[in-house]
């Protein structure tokens, strides 16, 4: 099953997160299908490929629970 999540990158107490279609039995840091965007959290910043995210959903893809929160924050899904 393909999960969109996020993925953590960046230092040390500045963290940003790309937000990823991965299979769901990889770990967080593992290989990825594609970049669908990226959140900054502490800038409460979103970036949304909203093609790629609504091609994704099609196929069949979950997003996790924080994931479906940002995409609802930025009015993407209901």
């Amino acid at each position: 099953m393909v999960k969109l999540r996020l993925k953590r990158c960046g230092r040390k107490q500045r963290t940003i997160y790309q937000i990823v279609a991965t299979d769901a039995r990889s770990r967080r840091e593992g290989k990825d299908l594609g970049r669908v965007g990226f959140y900054d959290p502490i800038k409460n910043q979103t970036y949304s490929n909203v093609p790629a995210i609504l091609y994704f959903l099609e196929k069949g893809a979950q997003p996790t629970r924080t994931v479906h929160d940002i995409f609802k924050k930025a009015k993407l899904i209901v």
